[in-house]
């Protein structure tokens, strides 16, 4: 079992130790699961299944300064893509990322929680309204 995985095990397990789930909490095991289960399918081949990107080529997700801070740039991201260079945790790279135009807001809301549920000290649900409201802001 991956670092990863035992990250969200362990969190999963905390929330079905308690005896009464809030909806939030059952919203976030269920996008959690779905989540990487979509990261594996769109975002794995060139972030890797754990995150730590592909050498120069393709940034990582998990440690990246840039999935700790805002998330709306995030969704934003997963949705358009981008062109050009950027820079993570020091590193400049310039591989353009591919748009997701197909995905819905319930998918975006899930894959962005999975990321910061992986990969970030505070473990937070995305809700679809969220996504939502952060899509209308795309540049």
């Amino acid at each position: 079992m991956t670092k990863r995985s035992s990250r969200i095990m362990l969190l999963l397990a905390a929330f079905t130790t308690s005896c009464n789930f809030s909806q939030d909490q059952i919203r976030m095991m269920q996008y959690t699961s779905d989540g990487q289960q979509l990261y594996n399918q769109y975002c794995s081949n060139c972030h890797q299944e754990n995150g730590t990107g592909l050498g120069t080529l393709y940034p990582p997700i998990a440690q990246s300064d840039f999935l700790s801070a805002d998330i709306d740039p995030i969704i934003c991201l997963i949705r358009n893509g981008r062109e050009g260079q950027t820079v993570i945790n020091g590193i400049t790279y310039n591989q353009p990322m591919p748009a997701n135009k197909s995905l819905t807001a319930l998918e975006i809301a899930e894959i962005t929680t999975y990321l910061i549920v992986t990969w970030t000290e505070k473990p937070e649900l995305v809700s679809v309204i969220r996504v939502e409201k952060s899509l209308g802001k795309c540049p």
